[in-house]
This record gives structure tokens, C-alpha cells and sequence, in this order.
């Protein structure tokens, strides 16, 4: 196929949306009418300079979900999920949410023409995600507590009220979030060696593993487990012979996968993945087991060090919880855990734009206010070269 004919593919399949160019991959009845905003085929890039100035692998590319209609990766989910809570009839879907869940959730209920319900943690979601929620149309309710204590709350209230949760216990937001896999390796054409992703309420690295294991031709825990009554690939697009090894950061204030315990107050910049008990908790471990992969903790200092260094040196701004996956593997490569030849894709989750305060805040970068005069200008240009 020649360059043209694939780019003119892919700009279709964009158009189509993720569960048309997935539809045989994904556990949707025939004929159902799918709710999407042309969410998927996000953009996968080479880093050209990072890799040197942080010693990263010369191979490492981010799978860029900051590109999604909403500005993250849980647009992937939230169209399958919300494309089957409207075949079942539902009216009203209900999440909790640190902040791109509930966007994501308000955009796609919206398009559907249902109601959103949004627990969220009072003031600790950032101002973008907050403001997409608002316009989208989303009852919005603050609690005093966490994300833990939320998600707890929705899953008590969703059956009694007939509400459909799109979180990611359900599990059609893992299938729909699945795809990121396919579409790295229909542009690689194979599975990378390693595969680093931010961790939160883990669901993600579950999705990307069980991606890479149909792709394999093989179901793994995430599979015959979690999404039993789900069936795997109908007619797989996509084969290879090997998955990845699995690699999970997390913010050293809310670990609670490297500890081994949950954290009842965690606390961390990244706020997407501020949570002290994990929903997808024994799939992401299982997923990591499967692979040979790990998890590991960053810094905030780290974090936003990554987050930095990935939009000076590559023009890519995404937000500080997608930095992790960057932080991670920078620590890895050093300790020599991952190698300098490896094949790696790291995970953007979310959109710079989604917290711009604390990019504005953490910023070094040349900020002056000066006469409008070309001789002005010109002398802070040249003591800048």
C-alpha cells in the first residue's frame, strides 16, 4: 500500500470512529448504533531528543492520548462503554472521578443524549478537567473525601437507581481502551519490548495488556478473569508473536501497588492519579506478572521534571500524571532495568491543557514585559541566543 493510500486510510478510520475500525474486536451486539466523537488513532511519536538529554532508550516513542476528543485516554473506553449502556437502555450513566473521567463521561453522555452524574473530589480536580465537565452538561457532585470514598458511593447507588457506571470496573471500558495496543502495533508493525504507563486506578495497564495478548493470540488474566463473559477478538485485525513487558509508575504519594497496601489519604501533583485503592488493583499485578514488567514509584520533583523536559525538548505537553511513564522509565533506563537499544512506548494519558496551572506555575521559562520598541526586544532576544 502505498503512503497515500495509508494515510488516506487512517483519515477515514479516524473519522469512523474507534468502534467502527474496531467493531470485530469489540463485544458489541451487530447493528448497534455506536456513540462516538472519532475518538482513537491518536498520534504515536518518535522522541528525537529526549532520549539523549535523559538517557532514555534512542527508540522510545509516547502514544500521544492527550489527542482524544475530550483530551485523554478515556475517551477510548467511555465510547464503548457508553455505546452499550444506551443499547441497554439506560438513561443515565454515573462515574467517579478525578477529572478526566468525569470529562469524558459528561462529552459522551451528552452526545448520547443521556445524563451524567459526577462524584468528584472537593477541590482536588484541576481547573481544565472541571471547566469540560461544566459546559458538557454534568450534574456535578463534590464529596468530602477522595476518589476511594466516591467510587464506593457509585457503586452503591448505580444498581439502585438503574444508573450504568463507566468507570473502569465496567468492563467495556477496558475493551474500548484495548485498541491503544492495536493501533501501536499496526504502526510499528509489532509489539514493542516495553510498554510504560502511568498508574492510578490501574485499568489502563490492564486494557493495554489485554491488547497486546489477543494480539498475541493468547488470553491472559485481564481475559478469562475481570471480562469472562466478554468474548476475546471475533475476527483479529492485528497478530504478533510477542507482547510487551509491562512497566507501572506511580506517584510516591499514592502508591498503593508498590507498597502493597491502600493509602488512605494519597497526595500527590499528578491529581489524575491520585488514588489509594485501585479498582483494576489485581489486573494491573496481573498484568505485570504475565509480562516480566514491574512497578515503580516518581517523585512529584520527578514528575514535573519529565513533564518539562518531555514539551522543551519534543514540543509535547501532556499533563503531570502522564509525565510519570517518561519519569519512570528515565530511573529504569539508568538502573539499566531497561535497555539503551529497547523498543519502548510510553503512555500520554491526558492533555497539558487539562492542568495548565501547575505547568504555568513550575515553569522556567523566559517570561518579560518590555517597551514596544524594536531596541527593547531586541536586547532581551540577543542576551537569549
Amino acid at each position: 500500500m502505498s503512503k497515500s493510500s495509508i494515510k488516506q486510510k487512517n483519515s477515514e478510520q479516524k473519522n469512523n470512529g474507534l468502534i467502527e475500525n474496531f467493531r470485530d474486536c469489540l463485544p458489541l451486539e451487530e447493528g448497534i448504533v455506536p456513540v462516538s466523537l472519532s475518538e482513537g488513532f491518536t498520534p504515536l511519536i518518535r522522541l528525537h531528543n529526549l532520549p539523549k538529554a535523559w538517557g532514555l532508550p534512542t527508540n522510545t516513542y509516547v502514544k500521544y492520548e492527550g489527542l482524544n476528543p475530550t483530551g485523554s485516554f478515556k475517551d477510548r473506553g467511555m465510547t464503548v462503554a457508553v455505546t452499550h449502556a444506551k443499547g441497554e437502555g439506560k438513561n443515565a450513566v454515573i462515574c467517579a472521578s478525578t477529572g478526566n473521567t468525569s470529562a469524558s463521561a459528561a462529552a459522551y453522555a451528552a452526545r448520547a443524549g443521556m445524563r451524567s452524574f459526577v462524584l468528584i473530589p472537593e477541590g482536588k480536580v484541576a481547573a481544565g478537567k472541571m471547566a469540560q465537565a461544566i459546559i458538557e452538561g454534568a450534574i456535578i457532585i463534590r464529596i468530602r473525601g477522595n476518589f476511594d470514598h466516591g467510587m464506593e458511593i457509585v457503586k452503591d447507588l448505580a444498581p439502585r437507581l438503574g444508573l450504568a457506571i463507566v468507570n473502569s470496573i465496567n468492563p467495556y471500558r477496558l475493551q474500548g481502551q484495548k485498541t491503544a495496543a492495536l493501533e501501536i502495533i499496526e504502526i510499528l508493525g509489532r509489539a514493542p519490548d516495553y510498554h510504560c504507563l502511568p498508574v492510578g486506578n490501574a485499568g489502563n495497564i490492564s486494557a493495554y495488556w489485554m491488547g497486546y495478548s489477543e494480539a498475541a493470540g493468547r488470553a491472559g488474566y485481564c481475559s478469562e478473569n475481570e471480562s469472562a463473559r466478554l468474548p476475546l477478538y471475533r475476527n483479529a485485525p492485528h497478530s504478533v508473536s510477542s507482547a510487551p513487558v509491562m512497566v507501572g509508575y506511580q506517584a510516591e504519594g499514592a502508591a498503593p501497588i508498590v507498597n502493597g497496601a491502600p493509602v488512605e489519604n494519597p497526595e500527590t501533583v499528578a491529581t489524575a492519579i491520585r488514588i489509594g485503592n485501585p479498582q483494576s488493583w489485581k489486573m494491573a499485578t496481573a498484568s505485570a506478572d504475565e509480562s516480566g514488567g514491574w512497578f515503580r514509584t516518581c517523585s512529584d520533583d520527578e514528575i514535573l521534571a519529565a513533564q518539562r523536559a518531555l514539551a522543551q525538548n519534543e514540543g509535547v505537553f501532556c499533563e503531570p500524571a502522564s509525565a510519570a511513564s517518561i519519569a519512570g522509565l528515565a530511573k529504569d533506563a539508568k538502573d539499566g532495568k531497561i535497555a539503551k537499544d529497547a523498543l519502548v512506548v510510553c503512555t500520554l494519558t491526558g492533555n497539558g491543557l487539562k492542568d495548565p496551572d501547575i505547568a504555568a506555575g513550575g515553569s522556567d521559562a523566559i517570561d518579560r514585559v518590555v517597551d514596544a520598541g524594536a531596541d527593547q526586544v531586541s536586547e532581551l532576544i540577543k542576551s537569549n541566543l
